[in-house]
This record gives structure tokens, C-alpha cells and sequence, in this order.
């Protein structure tokens, strides 16, 4: 049963991730009224409705909304004027319009916006009053990028995966590491400290061992982001293979936003190249620095910065966009967030 509140808030912000999803109820002066958390969104896999359903677990988190499929508030009454969900596998036009549909007949919000959740990152690293113009690239579980330009002009990827071109993320990354472990302990491939760092970090003896364990869900698949950064340890101390895959990883994340520049006209001016993700905000040196040296060389004007505020402030952000909230509304809502 959700609470009554005195007034329709804002903005319901949503930021769901492939991992986890954030939710926070935002006030007309853009305060934070309630926040909330459940797991990872993830519509290709369990459908639609049932995606959604997690939004509505994080909801009821926060102690608002009934938590299912009826009405936002109760008594027919929305929670806010805006909802602004910023969603993970929202990476076609009708899929947005399908989840924006899936929202809009649960009566969160008089209106509902989707976005692909990377436009979350984009708007949280923008200062407040400036002009919508730069790249993000969130590289977590996966890997991902938008560009915003003056005039609504847009640019990104539909990053589903191989089938799209794309390469790495936390996931893609660890794949990649056991990959190279297992043809190194059975001889088809070459040496590498990934041999034994990988199966070490879950207390088994053999790459096989961690193999069979994997495959057979004695250790659960979304532990597999553990390996990531033991991938970056084993590089840090010197592995070739290992290092190899990081520069890869580097040269992707340089390649999405140089393409994402270029097709903005932005190559010539001085924009922000915003980082996002488990992966990327980890500022793994080696990561780092030849991203910052590959855009040097790509996209000289190109400013690079690691973003560490959560994304369902930028989720907020453009909600309170949408709105015509002013700028203080902005100030207090990224106080609020740090």
C-alpha cells in the first residue's frame, strides 16, 4: 500500500541497469523525497512486464506506489507529473515505446519518458545550464554510447552485443579472460597469468575446475563480474594477455566516441567525453590513460572525465529538464546526490 503524499512530486526518476535499478521521488524544488533499489532490469531476458515489474520492487523499496500493476498511488493518482526512466536494453526506438507503454498503463506518471540508460550518464556529467552537447560512454556489464548536440541532435549504438559490433564490458571482459586462461592451461594457446589468477580467486586449483563450476551453476553466472577485476590486477603486474585485453578495452571505448563526435560535427570543438560504469569509474590506470591518449590522437578538442554520481541523478536531471524546473531545482537535486 503506498503512502499518501501532500502533493504530486516532480519527477519519479528510474535509472535500471543491467545489475541493479535506482529509483528516486523528486520534489517540485528538486528534493529528494524517497529513494529505492531492487535488481537488474533486463526486458530481453524476462519479457517486458516482467522487467518492469522490477521497477515497481523498487518502488515499493521506497515505500511508494502499490508495487504492482494498478494504480501508481491509489485511487487512480499518479506518483508524479514526470517519469523519467533511463533503462539498460532500451536500445531501438520501439523499444522504448514499448516499455514507455508497459510504465504508462501502471500510472506512475501524468507523462512518461524512456531513454537508454546511457543518456542517464550523459545528463549527471553535464553542469547544470549547459548547452546538451557531449558523449558518454558506460562501460559496465557491457558496453555503450550517446551523443547529445545542440538542437536535439542525438548519436549512439545499438549495442545488443556482437550481432552489433560491439566488444567488452565487465561481461565481454570476463568471457575474454577465461578464454585465454583455458587455452593456456590445455596448451592450445600461450602462457598467461590468468591461468591461475582466475580459478585462485574462487578457490579452485585448474581454469577446468572454475570451468566445470561455471557451466554446471555451482558458482552462479553473475559472480563473473568478479573476474574483471582480477583481469586488471593480473594485467597491472605485467601479464602480456592480460594487458592486451585492456588496451582492446580501451581502444572500443576511444573508437564509440570518436564515431559518436564525428557524427555530432563536434570533432572541431571542445566537449566533454564523459566515463560511466563499473569498468570505466574504476580509473584502472592503464584503462585511463589510453583512452585519454587514443582521443588525443582522434579527437584533440575531446575532454575526458570519469562520472561517479549515481545515474538516477541524471535521470532526475532530465526529468526536471522536461519540466522547465529552475536551476536551483537542479543545484539541490545534485547536492543531494553528491
Amino acid at each position: 500500500m503506498g503512502v499518501t503524499l501532500p502533493a504530486l512530486p516532480s519527477v519519479l526518476a528510474i535509472d535500471a541497469g543491467n545489475s541493479k535499478t535506482d529509483v528516486a521521488l523528486i520534489g517540485p524544488d528538486g528534493s529528494v523525497l524517497r529513494t529505492g533499489q531492487a535488481g537488474g532490469f533486463q526486458p530481453s531476458r524476462t519479457g517486458v512486464p516482467a522487467a518492469v515489474d522490477v521497477l515497481a520492487e523498487a518502488l515499493a523499496a521506497a515505500g511508494i506506489g502499490d508495487g504492482g500493476t494498478g494504480d501508481g498511488g491509489g485511487g487512480g493518482r499518479p506518483l508524479a507529473a514526470h517519469v523519467s526512466a533511463c533503462l539498460a536494453n532500451a536500445d531501438f526506438p520501439a523499444e522504448e515505446r514499448e516499455l514507455a507503454r508497459e510504465i504508462e498503463r501502471r500510472n506512475w506518471g501524468r507523462v512518461t519518458a524512456v531513454h537508454n540508460d546511457t543518456f542517464a550518464l550523459l545528463r549527471a556529467g553535464l553542469p547544470t545550464g549547459a548547452e546538451p552537447r557531449g558523449v558518454a560512454v558506460v562501460c559496465g556489464a557491457g558496453i555503450n554510447c550517446v551523443g547529445m548536440a545542440p538542437g536535439g541532435r542525438t548519436a549512439r549504438f545499438p549495442a545488443i552485443g556482437r550481432i552489433s559490433g560491439d566488444w567488452g564490458g565487465g561481461g565481454g571482459l570476463a568471457e575474454e579472460a577465461l578464454w585465454w586462461a583455458s587455452r593456456a592451461e590445455d596448451g592450445r594457446g600461450g602462457a598467461t597469468e590468468l591461468a591461475r589468477a582466475l580459478p585462485a580467486h574462487f578457490g579452485h586449483d585448474s581454469v577446468l575446475s572454475l570451468v566445470e563450476a561455471l557451466h554446471l551453476g555451482r558458482i552462479p553466472a553473475g559472480r563473473r563480474h568478479e573476474l574483471v577485476p582480477v583481469l586488471f590486477a593480473v594485467a597491472a603486474a605485467g601479464d602480456p594477455v592480460a594487458q592486451a585485453l585492456v588496451e582492446r578495452q580501451a581502444d572500443e571505448i576511444v573508437a564509440m566516441a570518436a564515431v559518436a563526435l564525428g557524427r555530432l560535427d563536434l570533432l572541431a570543438e571542445e566537449v566533454p567525453v564523459l566515463l560511466g560504469g563499473s569498468v570505466a569509474a574504476a580509473r584502472h590506470p592503464r584503462l585511463t590513460d589510453r583512452v585519454v591518449s587514443g582521443l588525443a590522437d582522434r579527437a584533440p578538442h575531446a575532454r575526458v572525465a570519469v562520472v561517479t554520481a549515481p545515474p538516477v541523478l541524471g535521470a532526475g536531471l532530465l526529468g526536471l529538464d522536461a519540466l522547465g524546473a529552475p536551476p536551483g531545482a537542479h543545484g539541490k537535486l545534485r547536492a543531494h546526490f553528491g
